[in-house]
């Protein structure tokens, strides 16, 4: 798998809204920043997860503009434009903002060991 693709499979993983499948491709280190809390544990961060899946039903997150910055043979990062949607107490929403994604390979599989995800513009 090339970074691109962990890339597209951290999208289709969070699409799945099981958190199981967004696990799987973490680094046990992973960090999150989000515009309202740091996660720094898988917990922290599975929790995050299912509650925005609580919040915003049915929703779906894509990325466009994907820019990657670097690119070795352990690393990859890139930022890109995120967009979600879905329903919020029955009403459809839809938002976007800016993320930063870092990749690193472990074990020749590259896992995802930093997202940071900058408010809804």
């Amino acid at each position: 798998m090339t970074h691109q693709q962990a890339l597209e499979r951290y999208i289709q993983a969070t699409n799945t809204h099981d958190f199981k499948e967004v696990k799987a491709i973490l680094h046990p280190q992973a960090v999150y920043w989000f515009s309202d809390k740091t996660c720094t544990t898988i917990e922290e961060i599975e929790a995050y997860f299912k509650h925005a899946w609580h919040v915003i039903k049915e929703e779906v997150y894509s990325a466009t503009n994907v820019k990657w910055l670097t690119i070795d043979e352990k690393t990859a990062t890139c930022l890109y434009t995120y967009h979600y949607e879905g329903y919020h107490n029955e009403k459809f929403v839809s938002g976007s903002g800016r993320a930063t994604n870092i990749f690193t390979l472990v074990n020749d599989e590259w896992k995802l060991i930093h997202e940071h995800l900058s408010g809804a513009y």
